[in-house]
């Protein structure tokens, strides 16, 4: 057992007692009398009021009407609580409007260390939404790919990595610099630099059977990284203008890469421009399909022709030259 999982056993085994002993502590935890001793200062020095017994069979009380003092987390309990605050983002649960409250008081009772996890944590995590299947957050039926913890907890000392992905049969190993994990479709997916072929790629985390520490010395820096990755964006082929209706389709669904400008203060009409790999069939006909669900309040301003000669056959759409 772990000396804060310890203490914070402890501290509840003495909090309802009225007296107790080192030699029962002992006992108890199956932990030496230095131990004992130890645990002991260090919960007095935390505020909980102990008071000790002199003589040979003294002990220790609390004083009474004494609280327990706030509970310690482990740093897996603290990742724990973050993540489902962060995981229920979309606004159809109820007593989402107390998350911030909680995720303050959280932050106010954990170490500076563990507020920058969190913060590395907000920044490396993105979530589509929440399963419907699955709403009890006690409810543990949808474990993730058990290389995920890993994964996380690589990535939390050094972005710089080596996963190896099977894909089929064949197996390969690629040296990245970690840009998100994601989760699109109830997928978790890793965005990365790849530090070989210096451009981004996005593996899902599901074909990941290792990781481990990248361990070249000479490496590129995350500033050059970004910079090389802004001298890649790829043009935009694809904007489309949204009315009302859209708007609407596009809040239930959107893929993660895809954002809206909203060109009206009362947000009834948006543009979105992004750009559409056409030489990927899987991505063509999510994009399709995904336009489609849009519905016909769209109007094209600029689209791939492949993507528009399927468009063109299924649906009646604007088409602005």
């Amino acid at each position: 057992m772990k000396k804060v999982e310890r203490i914070n056993i402890i501290m509840r085994y003495i909090n309802n007692r009225s007296r107790f002993t080192i030699s029962e502590i002992m006992r108890e935890f199956n932990i030496s009398r230095s131990t004992a001793i130890r645990d002991i200062r260090e919960i007095e020095a935390m505020g909980m009021p102990l008071v000790a017994e002199v003589g040979r069979d003294g002990g220790y009380f609390v004083m009474n009407n004494s609280v327990l003092p706030n509970v310690r987390f482990t740093d897996n309990e603290i990742k724990a609580l973050f993540i489902a605050f962060m995981a229920t983002r979309n606004q159809q649960l109820p007593y989402l409007k107390s998350r911030q409250s909680l995720a303050e008081k959280l932050l106010g009772l954990i170490s500076e260390t563990q507020q920058e996890t969190l913060v590395h944590l907000n920044q490396l995590l993105l979530f589509e939404g929440t399963n419907p299947n699955n709403p009890d957050l006690l409810d543990l039926s949808d474990l993730p790919h058990p290389m995920l913890e890993e994964l996380i907890q690589m990535i939390l000392l050094d972005q710089y990595v080596v996963i190896t992905i099977k894909a089929g049969q064949a197996i390969k190993s690629y040296p990245l610099y970690l840009l998100h994990l994601y989760r699109e479709k109830s997928f978790w997916l890793i965005e990365g630099f790849d530090l070989k072929e210096e451009k981004r790629k996005i593996f899902p985390v599901d074909q990941l059977v290792n990781v481990e520490p990248y361990r070249m010395k000479n490496r590129l820096s995350k500033k050059r990284i970004l910079e090389k990755l802004s001298q890649q964006k790829e043009e935009e082929n694809l904007v489309i203008e949204l009315g009302p209706k859209a708007i609407a389709q596009f809040k239930k669904y959107h893929p993660l890469k895809v954002t809206l400008s909203y060109t009206t203060p009362y947000q009834t009409t948006a543009l979105l421009k992004t750009f559409i790999d056409v030489s990927q069939s899987e991505e063509l006909t999510e994009l399709t399909n995904w336009l489609l669900f849009l519905g016909e309040d769209i109007k094209v301003r600029a689209l791939p022709k492949e993507v528009l000669e399927v468009l063109q056959q299924r649906l009646s759409i604007v088409v602005f030259p």
